[in-house]
């Protein structure tokens, strides 16, 4: 028989093993953040300093900007191969359309070829009933090609003084790339969890078939979260050829590949029906200390994509099922 005091020590750590449940991505990684922060701020006299902090963030905003759309795609069950060259082929139209024109227009259009691509890869995907890894590593190929075709393979600068300040520009101390970031983060934190879009994201990937029986069209929930990447994807591209002052075909090569690790690592399940927007941006926040202090300890290079992968793993078993369940028959 349970006593009456006992029920509500009960019911408290019945709320805490929930919430730990719940938020379990979340949580682990911002352990991790957490212990790396400490640990290179012990170890690299530079990594504290706000110069080099400032840096960091302004140069990890392309990918915290696209992780927030890449968490509304692999929340639905579909991924997103083809961000990477979608920046290098924006980076690239961007430079070429403020030669020959106005900066505005260039914007606009930039923002019009990531938003095409989008469709192109929703359309196929949720109307022609493909399957996104398909699709979009074919847009990856193509994608990367047009943007070779277009530059012959060559950078073009950029001298706009109207566009330059989007990637180098300052305000209250943050580069403006951080801003666009920060912008990002809050909007798709309050689309995902305060709409009927961001409940409608996480139902086509957790329960798609019930939710089309309620009378919701799953495919235009698809196609969206696609399109909204391909959007997002072109603003990183506009990020990064202002930051560098100009477009290459090359810019965004293995993107892809980082911003999926910093989704995945923020707690999204890439089955679908689970997804975190700030534990994306903490996972993308994650990897730019990891590259950063790495890089200030004078380690070789080429072990920073090995220790980004060994922490991917270990994110990966924190976030599985089998140790949700080891942590809950241990308590």
């Amino acid at each position: 028989m349970i006593t009456t005091a006992a029920r509500p020590t009960r019911f408290l750590r019945g709320s805490r093993i929930e919430f730990v449940g719940r938020h379990l991505g979340l949580l682990s990684i911002s352990v991790v953040f957490v212990a790396l922060f400490v640990f290179f701020s012990a170890r690299a006299d530079a990594f504290l300093t706000a110069d080099n902090l400032v840096n960091v963030a302004r140069q990890i905003a392309p990918t915290v900007v696209v992780a927030m759309g890449m968490t509304y795609v692999i929340t639905t069950g579909a991924i997103d191969l083809s961000v990477g060259s979608i920046v290098g082929l924006t980076a690239s139209a961007l430079a070429l359309f403020a030669q020959s024109g106005n900066p505005v227009v260039a914007l606009v259009l930039t923002l019009a070829i990531g938003a095409a691509i989008g469709v192109i890869n929703g359309a196929l995907t949720a109307f022609g009933r493909l399957q996104s890894f398909i699709v979009t590593l074919a847009a990856l190929t193509a994608v990367r090609g047009i943007a070779l075709l277009i530059t012959q393979g060559y950078s073009t600068p950029i001298d706009s003084t109207f566009l330059l300040p989007l990637g180098n520009g300052k305000l209250l101390g943050l580069y403006t790339p951080t801003w666009i970031a920060i912008g990002a983060i809050a909007i798709a934190w309050y689309v995902f969890t305060h709409t009927r879009f961001g409940r409608y994201i996480v139902a086509v990937g957790s329960n798609a078939e019930s939710l089309r029986r309620s009378g919701v069209d799953i495919r235009r929930i698809q196609m969206a979260a696609l399109v909204i990447t391909g959007v997002l994807a072109s603003v990183a591209g506009i990020i990064t050829a202002t930051r560098l002052a100009s477009g290459s075909s090359n810019s965004g090569t293995m993107f892809e590949l980082e911003v999926i690790t910093a989704v995945v690592l923020g707690g999204t399940s890439l089955m679908g029906g689970r997804g975190s927007v700030i534990g994306s941006a903490i996972g993308a926040l994650t990897l730019g200390i990891i590259s950063n202090g790495l890089v200030l300890l004078q380690v070789n290079v080429y072990w920073v994509p090995i220790v980004q992968g060994a922490i991917l793993v270990v994110a990966i078993f924190l976030n599985s099922k089998l140790f949700s369940r080891l942590v809950g028959s241990r308590r």
